[in-house]
């Protein structure tokens, strides 16, 4: 049995999608550029996607831009919006257990002279509005906090930190990596006073290499990306057609039917902490842990630490069985470095490298889950008869 739980990774691509971006390779395939009807047909595709994306943010299409994903979407908000406010301040505020495509732009920031405030969590990942609120100086230019923690599905007070942000002061941009958020739980940026919001297509059944940067009308950015003026001057290059159209296509049906596949996604993840909790030596990080706190909990994600046996032997290990997990963020599992998230949380030093993560799609199922526990049990079981010898 192959059992893919991995989906915070990646994503199998809904077959719509796959029909969108093979249509436009092979029949709309103009250059949406070009003044010619090939090149007419395309731009129209461009523009219907850019007005379907728009409707499920309940924003205007004029501030979707497209993007070659998360990375580049986190990339642009943080460095080019505070390098554009810096006449207004040199201060930023984000948190210890951002994603790497915001923790190293941040880095960067602070090299250009730039200070950045790294606000902590508590021990399930929670950033606190009073913290960040306290934080926020005359000098803070931009917020940037993630929605949903990639691994261990912590979902953050967007909209009070958003509330938080502009009672305080107006002019304090607030982006949000929404990369895990969006299609698993409701993100309306105007709601939410998000002027920023980072989405990427192959997190939702969609195509790799396409996502959209959400800018509000009202934010001073400049390009990150210059060339031939594409996309109003604000992102140059020859737009993905095909990987907008299949992006357009999964951002309708997934939020679409949101509820319902959270709903599943829900039951998914309490079956399988129901199970592991009774295999020895697992324990679960997160919210999901404890009934008291499982309402910050991402409906998607279980992160597990199994004492004593390190993730990637953990991982290596349900692969031969055919059960897919990664150690993680997959942008860092393949590097030894020690995961900022759990540190963050104060996870013991003897569980940092010993911590998986389970991430469901619409695909699973409660077959998949119960599979995956009983690998993980006769996996451990053989282990540790090895380490006693």
């Amino acid at each position: 049995m192959e059992c893919y739980l991995d989906n915070s990774a990646t994503t199998k691509a809904l077959p719509e999608v796959v029909e969108a971006v093979a249509k436009c390779m092979s029949e709309t395939y103009g250059n949406p550029s070009s003044m010619h009807l090939k090149g007419v047909e395309a731009e129209r595709i461009l523009r219907t996607a850019r007005e379907e994306i728009a409707a499920t943010l309940k924003v205007n299409e004029k501030e979707i831009f497209f993007t070659s994903g998360g990375t580049e979407s986190d990339n642009w908000a943080l460095l080019q919006a505070a390098r554009a406010a810096k006449r207004s301040g040199m201060h930023v505020i984000t948190t210890s257990i951002e994603h790497a495509a915001i923790a190293n732009p941040a880095k960067q920031l602070e090299k250009e002279g730039f200070e950045v405030t790294y606000l902590p969590t508590d021990e399930i990942g929670r950033v606190s509005v009073e913290e960040l609120k306290n934080a926020i100086r005359p000098d803070t230019v931009l917020v940037s906090v993630m929605g949903i923690n990639n691994e261990i599905g912590t979902i953050e007070p967007v909209a009070e930190i958003g509330e938080a942000i502009k009672k305080t002061n107006p002019n304090i941009l607030f982006h949000v990596d929404a990369v895990q958020m969006y299609g698993k739980v409701p993100v309306y940026p105007k709601r939410m006073k998000i002027d920023m919001l980072s989405v990427s297509g192959h997190k939702i059944h969609g195509p790799k290499g396409i996502g959209i940067l959400y800018i509000s009308e009202k934010v001073k950015i400049t390009p990150l990306i210059l060339g031939g003026g594409q996309q109003k001057g604000m992102r140059s290059g020859t737009d993905n057609v095909p990987g907008i159209a299949g992006f357009a296509e999964a951002a309708k049906i997934i939020t679409g039917k949101m509820e319902e596949d959270s709903a599943l996604m829900c039951r998914l993840r309490d079956t399988l902490i129901e199970k592991l909790t009774k295999l020895e030596g697992v324990s679960i990080n997160g919210p999901a842990k404890d009934e008291t706190t499982k309402e910050f909990a991402a409906p998607h994600i279980v992160s597990a630490s199994v004492k004593g046996v390190r993730a990637e032997v953990l991982l290596h290990a349900l692969e031969e069985k055919g059960v897919y997990v990664s150690s993680g963020s997959a942008c860092a599992s393949n590097k030894p470095a020690v995961s900022a998230t759990l540190k963050a949380i104060g996870l013991p030093v003897e569980l940092l490298d010993s911590t998986i993560r389970f991430s469901f799609g619409i695909y699973n199922t409660e077959e998949d889950v119960v599979y995956a526990a009983n690998a993980v049990g006769e996996v451990l079981d053989t282990l540790r008869r090895y380490t006693r010898r």
